[in-house]
């Protein structure tokens, strides 16, 4: 027998005719979603489905210019570009050993990619499927990229990340730390030289690791960056200390916005 007219008949004996009206008008009542929710179509991913919150990378990025632009007030970087996430399915982030990130990270995923300095627009091809570079300004001091994904149309869960940005100094700077935090695990270079390993499953911590001393060259440094994560959100934040432990903030980032 049918639940509903099973049902429609205990209410009938049970609770008499205003109970069985309402069942009625009830029933004659279409499923409907919540706004912003996806409806009952399992060829639609929840979210991929929001019209009433169309995907933008706003309030978290906005579009980076061509002007010079200096750290944020304690340092931070807040300019990167930012490639579309590669898939990496990890269904743990407890994988992420110090050994294993490395492997993930030092595969070849697309030319050049210890080397180049993407423009933004500029596009890679990874297994088969064709990635965009980002020139981005953060909003805040970390670099939130679950948002970026999401804000891209992009998968958030079980990705890596790759990041660029060029840092102009007006003089050599020794003995200076690179400082960072990432969710989950990263790694981190200078001018082609490994500066940080992030490893494990971690949250974003300002200054969560510090390289040993390096040197800022006089005019322009290439920082590169890539982080892994399976399940959670993920972000970074970098930031250059002094041999006091002092932000340094007269630096500034650079960036060919016009692509190819």
């Amino acid at each position: 027998m049918n639940n509903l007219v099973l049902l429609r008949k205990v209410l009938a004996r049970g609770f008499g005719a205003v109970a069985l009206s309402a069942l009625q008008v009830l029933s004659a009542v279409p499923d409907e979603a919540a706004p912003g929710v996806a409806p009952a179509n399992p060829a639609r991913r929840a979210r991929d489905y929001t019209p009433d919150h169309p995907r933008s990378l706003a309030p978290y990025f906005t579009p980076a210019n061509s002007s010079p632009k200096a750290p944020d007030r304690d340092g931070f970087l807040q300019r990167w570009l930012l490639l579309e996430p590669i898939s990496k399915p990890n269904r743990s982030n407890t994988v992420f050993t110090d050994s294993y990130i490395r492997k993930a990270f030092t595969n070849e995923y697309f030319p050049d990619q210890f080397t180049v300095v993407p423009r933004d627009g500029d596009k890679v091809t990874v297994a088969g499927q064709e990635l965009v570079w980002h020139a981005l300004d953060s909003s805040q001091f970390n670099v939130k990229l679950f948002r970026f994904a999401d804000g891209v149309n992009k998968p958030t869960y079980g990705v890596i990340f790759w990041a660029v940005t060029v840092v102009d100094s007006p003089r050599e700077l020794r003995a200076v730390r690179m400082a960072v935090g990432s969710n989950s695990a990263s790694m981190w270079w200078l001018n082609g030289k490994e500066a940080v390993v992030l490893s494990g499953d971690r949250r974003m911590v300002m200054d969560d690791c510090v390289s040993k001393r390096l040197t800022i060259n006089k005019g322009r440094n290439t920082i590169r960056g890539a982080v892994i994560n399976g399940p959670g959100m993920s972000d970074f934040c970098v930031r250059f200390l002094d041999e006091q432990g002092e932000p340094i903030k007269d630096i500034t980032v650079t960036l060919q916005t016009t692509g190819n």
